[in-house]
C-alpha cells in the first residue's frame, strides 16, 4: 500500500511539472502566442516590402520597354528640355514650402531676350 501512495505522488509530481512545461515553459503556449505574433508582424512587412518590390519592377520595366518613361525621368530628375524648347524656373519666396515634385515647364516658342 505504501508503494502505491508513493507511485500516486511521483505521478502527481510528474504531472505537475509536465503541466508547468506545458504552459509557461520554453515551447508552451506563451512562447508560441508570441511567435504566431511575430510570424503575423512578418508577414505584414513581407507584403509591403512586396507591393514596393513589384512597384520598381514595374519601373524597370517601363524604362526598358519605352522611350517616354526614360524622358519623363530625365526631365524630373536632371532637369533637361528638348531643342526648342525654354526652361522656366519659378523661385518660391524664402518661407514658403517647395513644391512636391518640381517639373519643368516647357513652351514651344522661344522666349525674348531681355
Amino acid at each position: 500500500m505504501r508503494w502505491l501512495r508513493l507511485l500516486l505522488v511521483v505521478l502527481a509530481g510528474l504531472l505537475a511539472f509536465l503541466q508547468y512545461r506545458l504552459w509557461v515553459g520554453e515551447g508552451g503556449s506563451r512562447s508560441v502566442a508570441r511567435l504566431e505574433q511575430q510570424v503575423q508582424q512578418q508577414t505584414r512587412e513581407n507584403a509591403g516590402l512586396q507591393q514596393r518590390n513589384d512597384a520598381l519592377a514595374a519601373e524597370v520595366e517601363d524604362l526598358k520597354s519605352g522611350e517616354a518613361a526614360v524622358e519623363e525621368r530625365a526631365r524630373n530628375e536632371l532637369g533637361m528640355i528638348k531643342p526648342g524648347e525654354t526652361f522656366y524656373r519659378v523661385v518660391e519666396p524664402e518661407g514658403s514650402t517647395p513644391p512636391s515634385e518640381p517639373a519643368p515647364s516647357t513652351d514651344d516658342a522661344q522666349a525674348p531676350a531681355p
